[in-house]
């Protein structure tokens, strides 16, 4: 966003009875509230927020574990390494996972189920946001990680998916 859009927008402001305006573009957040500043009444106040950086994944000089799947339900004690022919479907970011799009309804997938590349798996609500989530390749969801309703991190592990 430009110094140009933002006069526009303070003028605009002015003009209407709004008395806040709050815009977010491209990661950076833009708060403009109209009210009295230094005693002079019509004037907009723009006050420019900083984006909050996202996160970085922590680097591990350690080698990696085997990553693990384990069928929805059953003890971690049963744990299996991946097959060659296994990936992983992680969370793309942090959120509440749900397995689908309301309460009452079907669950988008099911352990068997075939998946084809952008069909929808899961949803993931981040700050009241309901983000699908979608396999990138065919495959057939083997093992489903996560219970509904669960927090997960970036870059959990929510699907076992074996390539068709």
């Amino acid at each position: 966003m430009n110094i140009k859009e933002i006069k526009e927008l303070v003028k605009l402001l002015v003009e209407t009875d709004i008395t806040e305006l709050n815009l977010e573009s491209d990661g950076t957040k833009v708060v403009i509230k109209k009210g009295s500043t230094s005693g002079v009444v019509g004037q907009a106040q723009v006050i420019p927020v900083a984006p909050a950086a996202p996160p970085t994944p922590a680097v591990s000089t350690a080698p990696s574990a085997p990553a693990v799947a384990v069928q929805l339900g059953e003890p971690m004690e049963k744990e299996e390494e991946l097959k060659p022919n296994q990936m992983l479907i992680v969370a793309p970011m942090v959120g509440t996972f749900y397995r689908a799009p309301s309460p009452d309804a079907a669950p988008y997938v099911e352990v068997g189920q075939v998946v084809e590349p952008g069909q929808v798996v899961c949803i993931i609500e981040a700050m009241k946001l309901m983000n699908e989530i979608e396999s990138e390749v065919k495959g057939k969801i083997v093992n489903i990680l996560v219970e509904n309703a669960q927090a997960v991190e970036y870059g959990q592990p929510l699907f076992v998916l074996e390539k068709v």
